[in-house]
């Protein structure tokens, strides 16, 4: 008999014994992750009986209705146990699953960022990623993963832009698709966010876009109605921001486009505390206020109903939405799912994704290294040791592991051939403590002891944890006025201790006050409490091999008690060598090997949630690091970890660029798969990179008076480069490979009634020695027309395998839309369009014309 596992709400059978993993069903984080369900066959048949839902809707009083649309804490909805209703439990993602702890005891399967997926331009790809992701989601007891993140990169100083996919609203919305389906077809629910136009972080939570209609309908909705409309998404959540001055949680487009023209049926859940309001959010199309227990609605709503204020029907739709999901989900009656899906490989697919998403931005004959590789490699840089491998913010997971680039190239190469110089500082602020050098004074074990305190000092909870970085998302316990930390540090090297947390905070070193101070965070920016916490050194120097037992007072402040979450790091000044010297140690070790490979990236100072960029350079003296490398060994290669765009003013002074993104915790291991050329680099550029910031067609993102405008309209990202006459360094839709491609021909009808899809098709030929991957893209144009319409647009594409010298004959799918206009409705303004195909929005060797009738 096969051995059975259950999650509330959830019963899941393997389909076999994976070997060496006992029945198949757990294994750690990042190796293999459980089984998943098999995709639903027929979705008529998954559709919860409506009938049945009243039924159960009739069976609660106004007050039990009310109660369900809140959230019963940080993460998970109320059960009812009179109609059969479990919890739902929602989590962070969108590149992992976190579950209900933000904690190291319980570690998740960290995957490439979002702008890593798209740069794949495989919707194919997303899918599978979204399986990985329903895999993680059975494990950790998850229903709902937030995520995907699908606003767009209208402006390259977008701080959370490694959260979303791309400045095109078409790659945008194929890609979520694929993700959403991948996810639902196997049982856990998507949640697309945030609707709509939070395409920026500086006052986020208050800030009203201002853009006109055009813009709203064929940009910044587009993404949202294409996961609607073809991938039947269960949820999207609603913004903090505003769109022209409503805040989106009251906003009437959550009725109309969202429900009433694209059909949606699912739930409306608020990004966390986005509802500040009672009467005007629940007359709105919002179902769902997270986080609970306390929130706008509850007693304020019930009363709301009974004055005649709010109808009693809209409450009822609210539960009624719900009711539906939680029966989609599993969590209503005996709405259990059998599984006959195999295992999954997590780390395995996370370093293949890393591998498909890289991009090769420039390369004069450097990649792939021939044979073994070389004799000798300089690694450079600090991310070649601590990579940068996700984004900061809400989007961070715990990997159980993370492979760095010296482990990857360590592995593939062997230690004797490779040299490593850390180069410049690229991090901010503290750096943990390492794990083996503490050791909690109560148990022995290592780690620290925390200890949660109500306000006479009784103790509430005590943990052993095994890391020096703690957040609590919702679970602190209730009444918790203090967190103690308790541990011994021995120190592997002279530093001195430091501490990172906002709020007041105590530390003694053995049993003597070493600090007292308040460390404090922008009262606009909250998330920085959690995310992004102040950090101060301690006034103690603690010698090589010294030890001192640390003891921390943390007051929890008001906001942090009422949501039951906090944020601290025991961590040590940045023991970083002075710039000069750290650049002339690089400059000798690259002078003494064949090849030299620099390590540069961003840091979370530049690029997290809850603050947007101040510019778009590299951090620190990253640029002069490469420079001086380059000078002295031509066979430079240099790879970026970063989201999004940086600027990168020696590009044309190094052997080959790779852009690595955050590539997930198998990033080194899929470097060194592409170095020596075991992958070709998969990715093409989802985003625009520019070469100078003042070339940059939209750059603003800071609301002015509480607005932030958007005076471009339809000319974002790529389109408002053509339309400027500027060159980026990289267009839209670039990336190398390892091979060449020709385009040889496109075919399509001549005429087509406007409404209707269109099909290119296509051939191209691998013109190269070796098998590769080429992503057909066609752009539309109209030289002529009676609207504004950007230069080009692109309105198809298609990710194919050639081998060496094979001719491919692919079909693009171009949409109805694609020649469509927003005026008031879809319009189709009739004449001749050209479809352009090629490699990249400004290499379009091919052209063929349709007319619209």
């Amino acid at each position: 008999m096969r051995a059975r596992l259950t999650i509330p709400g959830r019963e899941i059978t393997p389909a076999g014994d994976a070997p060496g993993h006992g029945n198949g069903l757990l294994a750690a984080a990042g190796r293999l992750s459980p089984v998943v369900p098999a995709a639903v066959a027929d979705k008529d048949e998954a559709m919860p009986d409506e009938q049945k839902l009243r039924a159960l809707l009739g069976k609660l009083s106004l007050e039990r209705k009310v109660r369900l649309l809140t959230g019963a804490d940080f993460w998970s909805t109320h059960a009812e146990p009179a109609i059969g209703l479990r919890r739902m439990v929602l989590s962070d993602g969108p590149s992992g699953v976190r579950g209900e702890t933000w904690d190291e005891r319980s570690p998740s399967l960290s995957l490439p960022s979002a702008s890593a997926l798209a740069a794949s331009w495989d919707p194919g790809a997303a899918y599978r990623y979204g399986i990985v992701l329903a895999a993680e989601a059975w494990r950790k007891g998850v229903h709902i993963v937030l995520g995907p993140t699908i606003n767009l990169h209208r402006s390259p100083l977008g701080g959370r832009h490694f959260e979303a996919f791309s400045e095109d609203p078409l790659l945008t919305g194929r890609i979520a698709a694929g993700y959403v389906r991948g996810l639902q077809d196997h049982g856990v629910a998507a949640s697309p966010k945030h609707f709509v136009a939070n395409d920026f972080e500086t006052e986020r939570l208050t800030a009203s876009v201002v853009l006109d209609d055009r813009a709203l309908r064929e940009l910044y909705l587009a993404p949202f109605e294409t996961v609607v409309t073809e991938a039947g998404s269960w949820l999207v959540m609603s913004a903090y921001n505003a769109v022209g001055g409503t805040t989106m949680t009251e906003h009437p487009l959550l009725e109309d486009p969202l429900c009433r023209e694209w059909g949606f049926d699912g739930v409306v859940v608020s990004d966390w505390q986005a509802v500040r309001s009672t009467e005007a959010s629940a007359r709105a199309r919002q179902d769902l206020v997270m986080p609970g227990p306390e929130g706008a609605w509850g007693a304020a709503l019930v009363e709301a109903v009974a004055d005649g204020r709010v109808p009693e029907q809209a409450v009822n739709e609210k539960v009624l939405r719900l009711l539906r999901l939680a029966a989609r989900v599993g969590a209503l009656e005996d709405g259990q799912s059998s599984v006959a899906a195999p295992p999954v490989d997590g780390r395995a697919f996370a370093r293949d994704r890393c591998a498909d998403g890289m991009v090769l931005l420039c390369n004069e004959d450097e990649l792939p290294w021939s044979g073994s590789g070389p004799r000798s490699v300089a690694l450079i840089g600090e991310p070649a040791l601590w990579p940068r491998t996700q984004g900061g913010g809400s989007a961070t997971v715990l990997p159980e592991q993370v492979t760095s680039p010296l482990d990857g190239l360590r592995a593939a190469l062997g230690p004797d051939r490779l040299s490593v110089s850390r180069g410049v500082p690229v991090q901010q602020g503290i750096a943990e403590l390492p794990l083996d050098a503490l050791t909690d004074p109560v148990s022995g074990e290592p780690g620290l002891r925390a200890r949660f305190l109500d306000a006479a000092g009784g103790e509430l909870r005590t943990e052993n944890r095994r890391s020096p970085a703690l957040r609590w998302l919702g679970n602190a316990p209730e009444g918790a006025a203090v967190l103690e930390l308790r541990t011994r540090y021995r120190a592997p090297d002279s530093s001195r201790p430091g501490i990172a947390c906002a709020g007041r905070v105590q530390v003694l070193a053995d049993g003597n006050t070493v600090l007292d101070t308040e460390l404090a965070v922008d009262a606009d920016n909250p998330a920085a409490a959690l995310f992004e916490p102040p950090s101060a050194i301690l006034p103690l120097a603690v010698e090589a091999g010294a030890e001192v037992e640390l003891t921390v007072r943390y007051t929890i402040g008001e906001l942090s008690r009422t949501l039951r979450a906090l944020a601290i790091t025991l961590g040590t000044e940045t023991a970083a060598v002075p710039v000069a010297e750290g650049i002339a140690a690089a400059v000798d070790a690259a002078r003494e090997a064949e090849t030299a490979v620099v390590f540069v990236g961003t840091n979370t100072e530049v690029e997290s949630e809850g603050h947007d960029r101040k510019n778009l350079a590299l951090p620190g003296a990253q640029d002069e690091l490469v420079r001086a490398v380059a000078a002295v060994n031509p066979r430079t290669v240099v790879v970026v970890e970063a989201g999004s765009p940086v600027l990168m003013p020696w590009r044309a002074e190094v052997a080959a660029i790779l852009l690595g993104w955050f590539g997930g915790q198998e990033l080194g291991s899929a470097l060194a798969d592409v170095l020596l050329g075991v992958r070709e680099p998969g990715g093409r550029l989802p985003t625009t990179w520019p070469g100078a910031e003042e070339d940059v067609p939209v750059l603003d993102v800071t609301p002015i008076d509480g607005e932030l405008r958007y005076p471009e309209g339809l000319h974002i990202g790529y389109r408002a480069w053509l339309g400027s006459g500027r060159e980026p360094a990289w267009p839209f839709g670039h990336g190398l490979g390892y091979t060449g491609f020709s385009f040889d021909t496109i075919r399509a009808d001549s005429a087509i009634s406007g409404g209707e899809p269109i099909t290119v098709r296509a051939t191209v030929t691998n013109t190269g020695a070796r098998a590769g991957k080429c992503v057909a893209q066609v752009y539309a144009a109209r030289a002529e027309s009676t609207v504004d319409r950007p230069v080009r647009w692109l309105a198809g594409f298609a990710a194919l395998q050639a081998g060496p010298g094979q001719t491919v004959t692919v079909d693009i799918p171009v949409p109805a839309r694609a020649f469509a206009h927003w005026d008031g409705e879809w319009r189709y303004e009739p004449g001749e369009f050209e479809l352009l195909l090629g490699r990249c929005a400004t290499d379009l060797p091919l052209t063929t014309t349709v007319t619209i009738r």
